[in-house]
C-alpha cells in the first residue's frame, strides 16, 4: 500500500487545500452535498473504535468514498483482511503535544514505584511532534464485512437534538420568512417557522448551523465575530460552522444542508488560495465547536432558558433591503 502524495513535497496542509479548491469549484466538497439523515458518512476507524478528527476527518471525507470505514494496512490484516492489489491509500497526519515521562525528584533520580518501575508524568513537549500514517478505504480492502449502519428511530435522533439546543442558553426566535441567522450583538439564533421547512431534520440542520455560530460568543468558545458579508473574518467564520454543522449533522444522523451557504463559496476559495494552512485552523475550530454542543447533550447551561417564538406579525415577506442588512450584518 502506498500513498501518491509521499512522492512529492507539498506540504500536508497545501494538499488539502488545493483539493478542496477544486472540489469548491466544481460544488463537490463534503458539505456541498447532500447528506440524508440516518445516514453517518463521517470517516471512523473501526479497529480503534474511533473517528477521526479535525482535518483528517475533512480530508478523508473529500476522497470521496461511500463507506465511511478506514484503516492502516496492519490493522487490516488483525481483522484477516488485506488491501487489494495496486490500491493506494491516503496520508493523514497527528500532532503529539505531550509525551510521558520518568517522574524524577530534586536531585534529578528517577523515581520508582512499589514494584520498582518508574513512574511517569505527561509533559508538555516544547516542539509539537507529527507523526503520519496511511489508512486505506474499507472499499479497497477485500475480507471485511459488509457496512452495518445502524439508524436511530427519529423521536431518539430528535430528543438528543433537542437537549442540546435546551441546554446552549441562545434564544431562538422564529420570526423569519426565508432567512437564518445568527445575532452576535444579541446572542440569539433567528428561523422562519418550523412549519415551513420540508422535514423535521431539515430544520434541525438549519438551526444547527446557527448554533455553532452561536459558539463564538465570548460566553463560551469566544471567536472573532465582528465581520460583515464580504469580510475576510467572515467567510473564515461562515467556513467554520459549515464544517461544524457537517459534523454535528452525522453525529446526531440529522444529515446536513448546504442550503443558502454557497453565496459564501467564492470567499472561501479566496481565504484558503491566500493561506493554505487556514484549513487546518478552520477544521481545528470545527472540531471544537462540534465537541462542545455535542457535550451538551449531557451538561445542562443553566445560565439561560432558551426561549422559543412564532412571531405571526413578523412571519412575512422580508422585504429585499431588510434582507440584505441581516446578511451584511450578521452571520447566516
Amino acid at each position: 500500500m502506498s500513498q501518491s502524495s509521499t512522492k512529492n513535497k507539498v506540504p500536508y496542509h497545501e494538499q488539502i487545500a488545493n483539493k478542496l479548491i477544486e472540489q469548491l469549484k466544481q460544488g463537490t466538497a463534503p458539505w456541498q452535498l447532500p447528506w440524508k439523515s440516518g445516514e453517518p458518512r463521517m470517516p471512523h476507524n473501526p479497529v480503534s473504535g474511533t473517528k477521526y478528527k479535525g482535518s483528517n476527518a475533512i480530508w478523508l471525507a473529500m476522497q470521496g468514498r461511500e463507506d465511511p470505514r478506514r484503516m492502516t494496512f496492519k490493522q487490516a490484516n488483525s481483522l484477516d483482511a488485506k488491501v487489494m492489489k495496486g490500491q493506494h491509500g491516503t496520508i493523514v497526519q497527528y500532532w503529539k503535544l505531550f509525551d510521558k515521562v520518568d517522574k524524577t525528584d530534586n536531585n534529578g533520580k528517577k523515581i520508582l514505584s512499589a514494584d520498582g518501575k518508574p513512574l511517569k508524568q505527561t509533559v508538555k513537549l516544547e516542539r509539537p511532534r507529527v507523526f503520519s500514517a496511511v489508512v486505506c478505504n474499507a472499499a479497497q480492502i477485500e475480507g471485511l464485512p459488509e457496512l452495518e449502519i445502524k439508524t436511530e428511530p427519529d423521536w431518539q435522533r430528535h430528543q438528543r437534538a433537542e437537549k442540546i439546543l435546551n441546554n446552549v442558553g441562545v434564544a431562538i426566535h422564529h420570526d423569519q420568512f426565508d432567512n437564518a441567522y445568527y445575532s452576535p450583538s444579541t446572542d440569539s439564533i433567528h428561523l422562519p417557522a418550523k412549519a415551513q421547512f420540508e422535514t423535521a431534520d431539515r430544520y434541525l440542520a438549519t438551526i444547527f448551523h446557527e448554533t455553532a455560530h452561536s459558539t463564538g460568543h465570548s460566553s463560551r468558545l469566544a471567536r472573532d465575530m465582528t465581520g460583515r458579508f464580504g469580510d475576510e473574518s467572515y467567510a473564515k467564520e461562515e467556513l467554520r460552522a459549515e464544517i461544524a454543522s457537517l459534523m454535528i449533522g452525522d453525529e446526531l444522523q440529522i444529515g446536513h444542508d448546504f442550503g443558502q451557504h454557497a453565496a459564501y463559496v467564492d470567499a472561501w476559495i479566496k481565504v484558503l488560495q491566500d493561506d493554505p494552512k487556514e484549513i487546518l485552523r478552520t477544521s481545528r475550530d470545527a472540531e471544537k465547536i462540534q465537541q462542545f454542543l455535542m457535550r451538551l447533550e449531557y451538561e445542562k447551561n443553566a445560565s439561560k432558558t432558551v426561549t422559543t417564538r412564532d412571531n405571526k406579525k413578523n412571519n412575512v415577506l422580508i422585504k429585499e433591503t431588510k434582507h440584505a442588512q441581516h446578511i451584511e450584518s450578521e452571520f447566516g
